[in-house]
């Protein structure tokens, strides 16, 4: 059975604004933002891009002289602080357990963790850098257990080499149950919202390490169908939601991703600065190119809900990786058509099979929709069951693969 978050007492939600905000960019040299434009605003719960109006706003400076040299993205705005509280707190009358991550770039300033605790919410911060840990739990002072801070990195939870493990490094079933989180079955609802920052560099890494937590029901999701509320750029967004139609971006991921999630974009925050790189240390005009070119993107606020009836019968937290093996050997060879992949992902008939899933035998893989690829999946699977030694082959030779 898979489980997630015990039930939490509910509190009182506090009514937010609703407003635009900004994001601030750390980094090696000076940084400025220019405002957006006014326009009107739309509803929330809208899952198109909500582009808001951009009032004054206070920022938070008080990071910039660590971190010039390392780019960090900060959300500085309160008002887009609340707006995004009210976001994860949807319409729910019980506030949510909400685990606020993304070292330094969230929980450091305090400002969405302000927020959070006025609409409600019970927060647990975590926070890499011990320095805005005091800032952080003065915060949660006469606020009866409503706040937590906890010295660790959220996308360094569970590492591959366990010998790695020390602060901010921690193994999620520890961090949990120091939190007093039991895990609840994979069929409930939503008891446990995270809500980041993908960072700049390792967004594509962090997605492939999360996936794979997904379906193997561990790390966070062995606490169940755990919400995913995060900030990424707007090309990684755009490749995790590609269909047939985008060739180019259509990949195993963007497959995975959509059979795994219902995936929302609640709010899009756009970057228009100029950036000054003044350190002597940052000579190298090619990182600074790739840095630069990483930087200026608009980024994407997204909702990643896992889905109820992922699992099935044939496609379980035990077979995911013979599933994962199958997308990797067909988009390896994205442009040959499905029954060449057929005759050695299965020892049954191809041409039985693709009648199965109603597909023509000259259908190529970048014609098949993510819903495809998981239907070939089980009918593989449910057919190879009287033929279970080469199935199982395939099991036993990808059991060990990496991210």
């Amino acid at each position: 059975m898979w489980v997630t978050v015990a039930g939490l007492p509910a509190r009182p939600t506090l009514s937010v604004l609703t407003g635009a905000g900004r994001f601030c960019i750390l980094g090696s040299g000076i940084v400025t933002r220019k405002d957006w434009p006014q326009v009107p605003r739309r509803d929330l719960s809208d899952s198109r891009p909500q582009p808001l109006p951009c009032p004054d706003i206070r920022e938070s400076s008080s990071c910039v002289s660590k971190y010039r040299l390392e780019y960090k993205r900060y959300v500085t705005s309160r008002r887009l602080a609340e707006t995004l509280a009210q976001i994860v707190n949807g319409k729910r009358k019980t506030p949510p357990l909400v685990l606020e991550c993304n070292p330094v770039n969230i929980p450091g300033p305090g400002i969405l963790t302000q927020a959070l605790l006025e609409s409600g919410a019970r927060v647990v911060a975590l926070e890499s850098d011990k320095t805005f840990i005091p800032h952080l739990e003065s915060l949660g002072k006469n606020l009866d257990g409503q706040l937590d801070v906890v010295h660790c990195d959220f996308f360094k939870l569970d590492p591959r080499n366990r010998s790695l493990i020390k602060p901010p490094i921690m193994i999620s079933q520890m961090l949990f149950q120091n939190l007093g989180i039991r895990a609840i079955p994979w069929s409930t609802g939503i008891p446990l919202k995270v809500i980041g920052i993908f960072p700049i560099k390792n967004e594509k890494k962090i997605l492939w390490k999360l996936i794979y937590d997904l379906y193997s029901c561990t790390s966070i999701y062995k606490y169940g169908r755990v919400e995913l509320n995060m900030f990424i750029s707007e090309k990684e967004y755009q490749k995790l939601r590609a269909k047939p139609k985008n060739p180019n971006l259509y990949q195993a991921l963007s497959v995975l991703w959509q059979v795994a999630c219902d995936i929302k974009l609640l709010h899009m925050e756009s970057f228009s600065f100029k950036l000054l790189l003044l350190e002597k240390k940052n000579k190298n005009k090619k990182k600074k190119k790739e840095l630069s070119g990483l930087i200026q993107q608009n980024l994407c606020f997204i909702q990643m809900t896992p889905r109820r009836n992922l699992f099935t019968e044939n496609l379980t937290p035990l077979n995911y990786n013979v599933f994962f093996h199958m997308l990797k050997q067909c988009f390896g060879k994205r442009n040959a058509k499905l029954l060449d992949h057929l005759r050695s992902l299965s020892p049954i008939d191809p041409e039985d099979i693709l009648m199965q899933i109603r597909k023509h035998e000259n259908a190529k893989i970048t014609n098949m929709c993510p819903e495809d690829f998981k239907l070939l999946f089980e009918t593989i699977d449910l057919e190879s069951k009287l033929n279970w030694f080469k199935w199982f082959v395939l099991l036993y030779c990808t059991s060990d693969s990496k991210v």
